[in-house]
């Protein structure tokens, strides 16, 4: 696969012309991999680690039948990928997320990275859950590698329905509940809150030991809105309207979003947290590779 068709599988303009789920992930997916496979920085490792022996339960598929021909043992080949990861996603569900200027909105964006997410982590033979959220908890799907999880989760991403406000801390009260062991948690959100709000609800996750991906997805307009006279601003999740003016979205909105962003990258770092900023007119590619790189460290 070319480097520029594998980048075309990445365009979120071209996913939204595939009308499943499953296929847009497995597109993304693929693309992405045959990008890695070319670089020189990011290995997709299927070498192998080591042999285990076989025990009950583990999938008779894995055997190598050569070391069972000489040794009449049966013994499953470890990939260095193999580390039995659990992976929770949560995706924010809020009416701000349904916003777009272009020919995405930010839930189709997150829709198709959280889908690309949990089919690499199918990959990967991680455990991997859900949890989609807005001013309540819409749907959990506890973490978990049986046959069928990966269904479950797209059908889970796909019929997943905008709500209204956000509130971070319904999600993540539920999340330490149901999280059993130490993992990776990405969130999948526009994050229009108080930085210091969202970074004090999500931190205790990182106490326990886990790892969090913070993924801002913004609409370009969100971040150099183009507006040539007076207009009337409406809040998606409070109805609120404000009037503001050519110069306001010129010259103080663009301050004031870089700031928050660049306050909320620092407040998260600051609290061991991973911080990457998503453009909806952009592949999905810097997202699948921070996810990919944190994983690899934990190998």
């Amino acid at each position: 696969m070319s480097t520029a068709l594998a980048n075309r599988f990445l365009d979120p303009a071209v996913l939204a012309g595939i009308s499943r789920l499953d296929l847009v992930a497995r597109t993304v997916v693929e693309g992405f991999l045959a990008g890695l496979h070319r670089s020189p920085d990011f290995g997709f490792s299927q070498e192998f680690a080591e042999y285990r022996a076989y025990t009950p339960g583990d999938d008779p598929r894995q055997i190598d039948w050569n070391v069972f021909a000489r040794t009449e043992r049966p013994y499953l080949k470890r990939y260095r990928g193999e580390t039995n990861t659990a992976l929770m996603v949560l995706l924010d569900a809020s009416a701000s997320m349904s916003f777009s200027s272009g020919a995405v909105a930010k839930f189709d964006y997150a829709r198709y990275l959280a889908s690309a997410l949990v089919y690499l982590a199918h990959l990967q033979r991680d455990s991997t859950g859900l949890i989609v959220f807005h001013d309540e908890v819409a749907n959990i799907l506890q973490p978990s590698a049986r046959h069928g999880q990966l269904m479950r989760l797209l059908h889970g991403i796909e019929g997943a329905e905008i709500g209204k406000r956000t509130d971070y801390k319904r999600p993540f009260f539920d999340l330490q509940t149901i999280l059993k062991r130490r993992g990776i948690t990405v969130l999948i959100s526009d994050f229009f809150e108080d930085p210091a709000v969202i970074v004090r609800t999500i931190e205790p996750l990182r106490f326990r030991g886990n790892e969090v991906i913070l993924f801002h997805v913004l609409d370009p307009a969100e971040l150099a809105p183009d507006l040539s006279g007076p207009a009337l601003l409406l809040d998606m999740e409070t109805g609120d309207a404000i009037e503001t003016s050519a110069e306001y979205s010129r010259v103080e909105y663009p301050q004031k979003i870089a700031t928050h962003i660049e306050t909320l990258r620092s407040k998260a770092r600051s609290a061991g947290l991973d911080y990457v900023l998503l453009r909806t007119d952009q592949p999905l590619d810097a997202g699948l590779r921070e996810y990919f790189t944190l994983r690899r460290e934990r190998l």
